[in-house]
């Protein structure tokens, strides 16, 4: 569960949605009350979608797959970044590169050149190449690491995506729908909800309500880790005993 109680959304701003003439009618069942022309959020229904949210994060962390973040918007790069992180999942904060899901084998390829560079500085290659195609080479490896870089360990399609303003990242969105990857997001006034299959109305745009957000969903995650490693290890001290048993199974039939 998301432990995150009522007060602290409160104070982190959570509830600030945007203007009224700015809304979408959809995000009705979530707004509590327009307050000076800005709509405020409820965040009784904060609270239970996000519970939703981070018990369904719990499980695919448990099952050892991986969930992409995506959040290209400047006050969410750095926090997703650093939270992220952490719990070793893949992430996007630069520019959204089209087809990154739905052409991941191009985008695979992409990872795997930024490999061959780091391999030729290790097998000799790099000292052939003159100082033009080194130069080349360098250059070409910092912009796949700033595209790419972030999800060099993603070796398949992951089992879920959470987004940062699903407006904002509306092409990452499209692509997850068609491929009917799960999709989990912060949903502001101004959005649809109805496009996620996990939307958690919250204040999009302030870094505290970003943070706290990305607090609960990676805390989530990191239980399901701590849940999968835990019996990984339990697993491996019933072994022995397995063994034991099968050996002395076997000697009575002698």
């Amino acid at each position: 569960m998301s432990k995150v109680s009522f007060e602290n959304l409160l104070e982190a701003g959570v509830h600030f949605g945007h203007l009224k003439r700015k809304w979408n009618p959809a995000m009705a069942p979530y707004i509590f009350e327009e307050k000076k022309g800005i709509h405020i959020i409820d965040l009784n229904k904060t609270i239970a979608h996000l519970d939703q949210a981070c018990a369904a994060m719990k499980q695919i962390a448990k099952s050892g797959k991986k969930v992409l973040f995506v959040a290209t918007k400047k006050q969410a790069k750095e926090i997703v970044a650093q939270k992220v992180t952490e719990v070793n999942m893949p992430y996007v904060t630069e520019r959204w590169s089209g087809g990154m899901l739905t052409n991941f084998q191009t985008t695979r390829k992409s990872i795997r050149k930024m490999s061959s560079i780091d391999k030729m500085k290790t097998d000799g290659t790099w000292e052939t190449l003159n100082k033009r195609e080194r130069l080349f080479k360098t250059r070409q490896r910092e912009k796949l690491e700033k595209n790419f870089g972030s999800i060099a360990d993603m070796t398949r399609q992951p089992a879920a995506i959470f987004l940062v303003d699903i407006l904002k990242e509306h092409i990452a969105l499209n692509e997850a729908k068609r491929l009917n990857i799960p999709t989990f997001a912060m949903v502001d006034t101004n959005s649809n909800p109805k496009l996620v299959d996990f939307p958690i109305p919250a204040n999009d745009d302030a870094t505290k309500s970003i943070t706290i957000i990305l607090d609960a969903i990676c805390g989530a995650i990191r239980e399901g880790l701590e849940d999968r490693k835990s019996t990984k290890g339990a697993d491996k001290d019933e072994a022995p005993e397995a063994v034991a048993t099968e050996v002395a199974t076997e000697e009575n039939k002698d």
